[in-house]
Order: structure tokens, then sequence, then C-alpha cells
């Protein structure tokens, strides 16, 4: 299994030029792709549907959009009739395999009165491999300060605790077998999990801390039985090595595993020769 993480900036390029086919091209090969700032009609982007684009432009992908941002970008003809379009920025998650299921949560956001804040979200799928089911989680925190954060990683660790004793997007019977309700299989929640995206910190933060474990002096990153494993440290790197953007001093992109998959990751790596974002694309191979 090959997953990608990529922050794509609404396909604006170390070059200044904005090219929504050099980011297929440049995740082109992935079995899972978390992609962040992905938008729709947007004027700097072209009006484009980004969405639409990178579906079409893969092919034989399965995949859902998570719109953080919603906002009113309709017209309205000669007639009267309303052409009903939305401007939308958020997080796309792709995979070849069937998503049985997904979900969007909105994340806390702090309300800002001069600095550009924006609603963030956490983009939940449920990803059937063939031998494996899995929960995959796509996420952009945000980037103004820990204390921004630390909310939002709060609220992930919530949702992703409550989720197997939720079950799946419907569970138990029904009163009424032939009502309809009852269409396929209980769809599952299965344990195994990635978090996947632009986190917005490093392996210091007080944010990664959090979700990976406390660090101690004498006995190393305390991890969770039930918590998370870095698929970069996993691999075998330092968890201080490793930059996954040009003008930060480190990696703030990061693939969050559950133990049962960080004991599977064969290798783990940064694609530095991408020219398509801002940011560099995150590897991994289980």
């Amino acid at each position: 299994m090959l997953i990608v993480s990529y922050n794509i900036q609404y396909s604006l390029g170390r070059d200044g030029k904005y090219d929504i086919a050099r980011i297929a091209e440049e995740i082109g090969g992935a079995d899972i792709i978390c992609l962040q700032e992905v938008e729709r009609f947007w004027q700097r982007s072209g009006n484009l549907d980004q969405v639409q684009e990178l579906a079409d432009r893969l092919g034989g992908y399965h995949w859902i959009y998570g719109a953080n941002m919603d906002m009113d970008a309709s017209s309205v003809d000669e007639s009267g009739k309303v052409n009903n379009r939305r401007r939308q920025f958020g997080n796309l998650t792709l995979s070849r395999w069937p998503i049985l299921s997904s979900r969007n949560f909105p994340l806390p956001k702090y309300g800002t009165l001069h600095q550009h804040s924006l609603q963030r979200g956490l983009l939940e799928t449920v990803i059937d491999t063939g031998s494996d089911v899995l929960r995959v989680y796509n996420v952009h925190y945000c980037h103004l300060d820990a204390q921004t954060r630390l909310p939002q990683v709060e609220a992930t660790m919530d949702i992703i605790a409550r989720a197997p004793l939720e079950g799946g997007a419907w569970c138990g019977g029904h009163p009424d077998p032939a009502a309809g309700w009852l269409e396929g299989t209980i769809p599952p929640m299965p344990e195994p999990m990635m978090l996947m995206g632009d986190l917005n910190f490093l392996p210091d933060s007080a944010e990664y801390n959090l979700l990976l474990g406390a660090k101690s002096a004498d006995y190393g990153r305390l991890s969770r039985r039930k918590g998370f494993v870095d698929a970069w440290v996993a691999a075998g790197h330092e968890e201080q090595s490793g930059v996954t953007h040009p003008e930060l001093p480190g990696r703030i992109d990061h693939c969050l595993l559950s133990p049962e998959l960080a004991s599977r990751v064969r290798r783990c790596w940064i694609d530095m020769d991408n020219m398509g974002s801002d940011h560099y694309p995150l590897w991994v191979e289980i």
C-alpha cells in the first residue's frame, strides 16, 4: 500500500504558476491520497472545480471531498434562474479501493480580529482495501499558533476515540426490515487508522506530544497502546529529521498510524523535487 499526504496550496507552485495537471502528475501511483487546500470555484485558480479536475485527471479513484469553507458563488441569469455554485476550500481523499463511508467534522475555530482565520475540518473515510478495512483521517490544522491548534488536536483525539464505539454510518437493526433502511451490510468502523495532513506543527511541539505521547528524557517517546506512531520514525528516521516545507526547519506534514499499521511501515520519504506547491509531498509505503 502506497499512501501520500500533500498540501497542494490550491495548485500554486513554487514557480508562481497555478497548474492542477502538475499536481495530478506528482501524486500519481499512490493507492490512498490525502490532499489539503483543494478548492472549488476561486478566481485566483481560474474558477476551476479542482476536485473534479483531479478526479478526472487521475482516473480510477473513489473520492470524498470535505469542504470546510463553503461560501456563495452563485449567479442569477436574465430569466431569474439561480445557477447555484459554492466557493469551497477543504480536504480531498482519494482511494483506489471503495470508500465505504465518510464523515466531515468541523474543528474548533479561533475567531481573530485581524489575522486570517479559516474554518478547519477533519475528514474521516473508511476504506476497504480487500485485505484490510481501515479509517483514514485527512486534516489541516490552523497555521496561526499552538493555542489555536491544541483545541483542534483535542477534538481530533476525541472524534477518533469515539468512532469504534459509535459504530459505522449505521448500525443495529430496524423494526421494519422492508422499509429499505437495511440496504447492504452494516458498514464497519475499524480500529486500524491513520491521520494524515498538514498539521502545522514540528515534532518538538506540544501538539505533537499530545498526539504521540510525551517524551521522557530517560525512556523516549511514551507511545500509547491505542495511540499514534509517526510513520517517519517507524521507517527508521530520526524524529527531528526531515523537512516538508522549504521555509520551515522541519516536518509539519505528517502521517501518524495506529500501532498495528505502524509495525508494517516499509519506508517513508519526502519528495523534495516537486514543484506544484509550497509543501513537499510525504509518502509512506505499508
